[in-house]
């Protein structure tokens, strides 16, 4: 049965500059088991190109990217395990 009304952890890296925010997501993923999701709260505007070249790299899906009045919001679905 899946739960619809799931909401992801939140990392909230506001107000933190590079690298602070793809260090602490990298710590929170390790944590994560696969299929798990965060949703990652930054103002650091490098965070946009930084967290999607993260995902990339390792293999984590980046569901969602967008920026609202100067907070970019990325939701990130941990791999499957391999």
């Amino acid at each position: 049965m899946t739960d619809d009304s799931f909401v992801p952890g939140e990392l909230d890296a506001r107000g933190l500059w590079c690298p602070e925010p793809v260090m602490m997501l990298h710590n929170r993923v390790r944590d994560m088991r696969p299929g798990d999701e965060v949703l990652v709260l930054a103002t650091d505007p490098s965070t946009q190109r930084d967290i999607a070249r993260f995902c990339e790299f390792l293999g984590h899906g980046l569901l969602e990217s967008e920026e609202v009045d100067g907070v970019f919001r990325f939701r990130i679905r941990k791999k499957a395990a391999a």
